[in-house]
């Protein structure tokens, strides 16, 4: 018989590894929290900007959604912006629908905006592949990271504290290069498409 750990890793997918230093694409979505559109130029950051493409149900995204509230308001005081952004397909999971993303908001008290990507035309201009995929742009908007918050999973024991996002940030926050080498794939559920 086959247990949660090992059923949620029958799915895995990692997030795709493409070259750094494109420009962050555009986008205007509706925010569920606030009802507004947001835009990439409306929720950026001065120093960096952190984009997460995540979902409702994913018990990758559940596993690191305490952190990645915590990062937010550690971070955001010093110039780095962020955006939560779900992309599935809300008619084939339903728990993914926007209802569900103002409960999930909710439930955890984001501190950012969480929006809903129903073309999920913002997914493919961001080559997302998975729940959760981070990309981070510099002051420019140019990305300089694609890859995992930390080195935990899921049942693998390791703690969720951020390591790998913060170590980034704290780069960017001093004006430092952010290695290409090291970056390590976010990995989780892939994006449920249309």
């Amino acid at each position: 018989m086959i247990n949660f750990v090992e059923k949620i890793y029958m799915s895995l997918t990692p997030s795709t590894s493409i070259p750094l230093g494109f420009n962050a694409p555009e986008f205007s979505l509706t925010d569920v929290i606030s009802k507004q559109q947001k835009s990439y130029h409306t929720i950026k950051g001065t120093k960096a900007t952190v984009v997460m493409f995540i979902c409702n149900h994913c018990p990758f995204v559940v596993h690191v959604q305490e952190q990645l509230v915590k990062l937010a308001n550690d971070y955001q005081s010093k110039g780095i912006g962020f955006v939560a952004i779900s992309s599935n397909d809300v008619v084939a999971y339903p728990q993914d629908s926007p209802e569900k993303m103002v409960e999930f908001a909710a439930n955890l008290s984001l501190p950012f905006a969480y929006l809903f990507d129903e073309t999920q035309e913002v997914a493919q201009a961001y080559d997302a592949a998975c729940t959760p995929d981070f990309s981070v742009f510099d002051g420019d908007d140019l990305c300089v990271y694609r890859g995992e918050l930390d080195g935990s999973r899921p049942g693998n024991g390791i703690a969720c504290d951020g390591k790998s996002m913060r170590s980034v940030l704290d780069l960017l926050i001093a004006n430092k290069t952010v290695p290409v080498e090291g970056q390590r794939p976010s990995v989780g559920c892939n994006i449920k498409w249309k």
